[in-house]
Formats: structure tokens, sequence, C-alpha cells
């Protein structure tokens, strides 16, 4: 039997970072279920839902990371997940969004009404600044009967901020 727990680690940026994390939990018997990770200035975010024996508790796994060499002074937190861990239809990502241009206030919630206006679920988003653009990634379920609508929208609101707009269906690689 096992027991679901959200591992959070947040740490300075280090090489193998991720092995090392994820091979100490696959060494606890875990299994990763969604896993993100991501590099944030000069920290470093892993966040997991793991499936992990019913022998070990929250401390148990937080202890056995805090011996992460390569995850030295970080703030690792594990918590018990007593949620569903399965998507619902809504959790499935059917487009992959990017708005890019001049950074200015705002743009995130903008682009995020929108999507809320045709009832899309944001599932998973990426912003931040590069080489002078400010670039946001959005992967969204789109109900199929507001694709259309919701996506020019979409790229009419961002033209209105002199940005520019692409998509794919998730389909499309």
């Amino acid at each position: 039997m096992s027991r679901t727990f959200l591992v959070s680690v947040t740490c300075p940026d280090a090489t193998g970072l991720i092995a090392a994390i994820t091979g100490r939990l696959f060494d606890l018997g875990g299994d990763l279920g969604d896993t993100t990770f991501a590099v944030r200035a000069t920290e470093a975010e892993f966040t997991s839902l793991v499936d992990l024996p019913d022998h070990l508790d929250a401390e148990a796994v937080r202890a056995e990371l805090t011996g992460i060499n390569e995850a030295r002074d970080a703030l690792i937190e594990v918590t018990p997940y007593d949620r569903p861990t399965e998507r619902g239809p809504k959790g499935s990502v059917s487009h992959v969004v990017t708005v890019a241009g001049g950074d200015q206030p705002g743009l995130i919630a903008r682009i995020a009404e929108t999507f809320g206006e045709f009832g899309a679920n944001i599932v998973h988003m990426q912003a931040g600044r590069d080489a002078g653009t400010y670039a946001m990634r959005f992967s969204v379920f789109i109900p199929p009967e507001a694709a259309d609508k919701c996506l020019a929208t979409v790229a009419n609101t961002a033209e209105g901020m002199n940005l520019t707009c692409r998509w794919r269906g998730a389909d499309d690689v």
C-alpha cells in the first residue's frame, strides 16, 4: 500500500538537482505523479505528487531529502496529499498558447481573464523575461465548441497590448 505526498524542494539551482531528488525518492520506493521543475533567477523549485510506501511519514521523507548534497540550503516541504490525483477533463491540454512582447503591468491577468471568459482552464503557465522580451506560455484546456472564438479573442487581446500571439493544438508537435 502507498500514500501520496506533495513534495516541494526550493533551493539554489545546481547541476544534477533533478537526478538527485528523483533518485532519492526512487530509492525510498517512490512513484512520481504530476511533477514540475523550474529555475527562477538563481533558485530552483521542484514539486511533485509522490506515492510512497505506507511506512514512511512526511518527516521521514523530508529528512531523507535534507541529506541530498545538491539540495543544500533547501526549503523542503512534504505534506500528505489526500485529494484525487487523477486529472479531470479540464486537466488535459488542448492547446499551447504563447504570448510575447514588451513587459507591462497586468499582462498575465488580462490573458488569463480572456481564457476564463470562454470556460478555458489554464493547466500550466510559464512566464518570464528573456532577452528583453516578456513571454508567457499557457497550456490550456479550451472546450472544443469555444476554441476558435477563444483563440481569436486571446490573439486580439494580445494585439491590443502590442504583443504577439501564436498557438498550436496539443497534438501538434
